[in-house]
């Protein structure tokens, strides 16, 4: 029988061939590689992007959460003008068209593709028909976040997409972030990687637009409350004079101006406003663009497209260095920035120490995340933790009773009086009256979902359905399913789905 040495000579002794198979199976339990694909569908236009994402398991402790590590474009489609219908409504099979002919130009069939993420944004979500597009995607639906951007969520898609985040965080300056689309203008202040507030207002490179022969007959509310301030016309006729459209795009890139500087007080200005205004409890240091108009303003497009958006950009440049002082940056993406790349599967595994009532409606899929960003690990700031949570539902566009994940971190002592504390923050945020009809998911990073969930319930009397879950760790802009209790060990699956950005 071998003695100790020869089994370390065997082992020392191994063929590259052995040494390259014990690398790869290493290598495929610890790895998971991905082909996702993003699709925005905007007020202006669509587009869609294919990406290989790498992810790996993370080696802390047992934790089963896997990162991303590496993230590759592999195809970007053609930018195509959302196609309408007469009645103003979007069409849905031609942009079906769009996407079937963009997975053939790709090389991909549905098969190949294993996550993504599916965001209506802009003018886009107004539609009647808004929702028939995201049936476009139902039979994907347990693969794909499918969601609706409101103005405040946009905002902070395109904040993070175009890139203005990463470089706030990696300037560690304040930066005001401003997303012109083909409807909206979006706004974001970012302090050092954080995105402290967000606005939007009624300007955009499309609101006045031509149709396929030429005749200008789109012009949207906005435009005619600027048209009508201005004191001109809006018919197809009076719009064939470009020193009219001149004169409104003028008017519009003022509006922006004043929004941007922060110095808006007209009547017009005001009523452009599709949010409240914009916070500014930090004065920015520099200025980002991104979206359509911004390919003008950093000269990457001069070509016209039966729009405004030229005009807009050329008085808007012509502003900026007459009114402003800041800087103006380009964090990296402009027309792309809230084509979202991927939504990354991740996989964890509840605590045991979960509340799940008989009557709980699992599975669910797609649940939007807010996460509590007060400090929980002293003592309890109740009206800190209520203002958090209110933020992040605002900033997704989500009303108090919608279907929500709170997400926290549970540090410190388990005492009741904290958790009770906790709770009753909580309660305030999302249930003020007491009462949901939608299921309300708690998602902790600690061990005491079950306490949570029942403190909810039985002492403070909440009236709905609520599921408290630990072991779980998720953050802003993430998406959940939950699945059923596996029984044993008594553990409830949880997908996240991360939207992922450049």
């Amino acid at each position: 029988m071998p003695h100790d040495g020869e089994f370390f000579h065997e082992h020392v002794e191994m063929t590259d061939a052995q040494r390259l198979e014990i690398a790869r199976c290493i290598w495929d339990q610890e790895t998971v590689e991905l082909k996702t694909i993003g699709i925005d569908i905007g007020s202006s236009t669509s587009h869609l992007l294919f990406a290989k994402v790498i992810l790996q398991r993370q080696t802390q402790g047992l934790s089963s959460r896997f990162v991303v590590i590496g993230r590759e474009v592999m195809w970007r489609s053609p930018i195509m003008l959302t196609p309408f219908l007469a009645d103003g409504t979007i069409d849905a099979h031609q942009l079906g068209h769009f996407i079937h002919g963009a997975y053939h130009q790709a090389g991909f069939v549905r098969a190949d593709i294993d996550s993504g993420a599916v965001i209506l944004t802009g003018e886009a979500i107004k539609r009647t028909n808004a929702r028939a597009i995201d049936e476009l995607f139902a039979g994907e639906a347990g693969k794909f976040v499918c969601a609706t951007a409101g103005h405040k969520l946009e905002c902070t898609l395109a904040a993070h997409g175009s890139g203005a985040v990463r470089l706030s965080k990696e300037l560690d300056k304040c930066l005001l972030h401003v997303d012109i689309g083909g409807g909206t203008t979006k706004l974001a202040l970012i302090d050092r990687g954080r995105v402290l507030g967000v606005a939007a207002f009624a300007v955009g490179g499309r609101l006045i637009a031509a149709d396929s022969l030429g005749a200008w007959t789109r012009v949207d509310e906005a435009a005619q409350m600027v048209a009508k301030d201005l004191g001109l016309a809006t018919d197809p006729e009076a719009l064939a004079d470009r020193a009219l459209r001149e004169k409104i795009a003028a008017r519009f890139a003022g509006i922006a101006m004043d929004h941007i500087l922060g110095t808006a007080t007209d009547s017009l200005g005001t009523a452009l406003l599709l949010t409240d205004a914009l916070a500014r409890p930090v004065a920015p240091e520099a200025v980002t663009f991104s979206g359509g108009v911004s390919e003008y303003i950093f000269g990457r497009e001069e070509q016209e497209f039966g729009d405004i958006a030229q005009l807009l950009s050329a008085e808007l440049r012509r502003q900026l260095g007459s009114r402003m002082s800041i800087p103006v940056l380009d964090p990296g993406q402009g027309i792309r920035a809230t084509v979202i790349g991927a939504s990354q599967f991740t996989v964890q595994v509840s605590g045991k120490t979960i509340y799940l009532p008989e009557d709980a409606p699992l599975p669910v899929h797609n649940v939007p995340v807010v996460q509590i960003a007060a400090d929980l690990s002293g003592a309890i700031d109740e009206a800190a933790i209520s203002a958090s949570i209110e933020a992040g539902l605002r900033h997704l566009d989500l009303a108090a009773g919608a279907r929500v994940a709170i997400a926290l971190s549970w540090t410190g002592d388990p005492e009741y009086s904290r958790l009770a504390a906790v709770g009753r923050a909580i309660l305030k945020a999302v249930a003020p009256d007491g009462r949901r009809d939608e299921l309300l998911l708690l998602m902790i990073d600690g061990d005491v979902g079950r306490t949570f969930g029942r403190l909810l319930h039985r002492e403070l009397g909440l009236v709905g359905p609520v599921v408290s879950i630990d072991g779980v760790q998720l953050q802003d802009l993430d998406f959940v399913d939950v699945g059923e209790m596996i029984t044993p060990p008594g553990v409830v699956p949880v997908v996240i789905k991360s939207l992922l950005f450049s």
